[in-house]
C-alpha cells in the first residue's frame, strides 16, 4: 500500500480532514524517516488542507521530525521530575559518550541526541525515549548498557541489510 493510500485509508475516519493531520504525518514519518517540506506539502495536499496547517503541527511536536535523525533517536525528558533526579548530568555524560552535542547527529548516523519537555513517565525518572520504547531509573551504568544494545542492534540490522543486498534478485 503507497504512503497516499494509507493516509487516505486513516483519513476516512474523521469528519474533518484537518483532524487527520497528525496521524498523516505519523504515516509519512514512517514511510520516510522524517518530514522534509516537500513531503509536508504532499500530506496537505492528499488532505486537501492548507499546508500551514501541516506545518504547524509538523514544528510544533517533538515526536515530529522535519530534519533527519539517527537511526536511534534518544530523547531525554528534562522535565522538572527529570531535573531533580539528575538528567542534566546525564545529558552531559551522553554528549561525551557520542561525542555530539544536544540536537546533533553521531557521524555514523546511529545517534541523535534531543531533549524533550516531558515524556509522562514521572516515576521512572530520569527517563529517555528511544523509538517507542521508554527507559527510566537511568544512571550512567544504565546508559551504557542500552548504548552497547543499541550498537549491537545497529549491527544485526546493517547485517541483515548488507546479506539482502549482496543476494542475486529473486533468492
Amino acid at each position: 500500500m503507497t504512503m497516499r493510500q494509507k493516509i487516505e485509508e486513516a483519513a476516512a475516519r474523521y469528519p474533518d480532514q484537518r483532524s487527520a493531520i497528525m496521524p498523516a504525518l505519523m504515516i509519512a514519518q514512517k514511510e520516510h524517516g522524517y518530514l522534509p517540506g516537500p513531503v509536508l506539502e504532499e500530506v496537505a495536499d492528499i488532505l486537501g488542507v492548507e499546508r500551514i496547517w501541516v506545518y504547524e503541527l509538523a514544528t510544533f511536536y517533538t515526536l515530529l521530525h522535519t530534519e533527519p535523525v539517527g537511526l536511534f533517536h534518544l530523547q531525554l525528558c528534562d522535565n522538572v521530575s527529570c531535573m531533580l533526579c539528575g538528567c542534566e548530568d546525564l545529558l552531559e555524560y551522553l554528549e561525551t559518550a557520542l561525542r555530539i552535542k544536544k540536537g546533533d547527529t553521531t557521524p555514523d548516523g546511529l545517534f541523535t541526541l534531543s531533549t524533550v519537555e516531558c515524556l509522562g513517565a514521572c516515576e521512572m525518572a530520569p527517563v529517555m525515549q528511544v523509538g517507542d520504547d521508554y527507559h527510566g531509573d537511568l544512571d550512567v551504568a544504565r546508559i551504557d548498557a542500552l548504548l552497547d544494545d543499541l550498537r549491537a542492534t545497529a549491527g544485526r540490522v546493517r547485517s541483515v541489510v548488507d546479506d539482502a543486498s549482496t543476494r542475486p534478485p529473486g533468492e
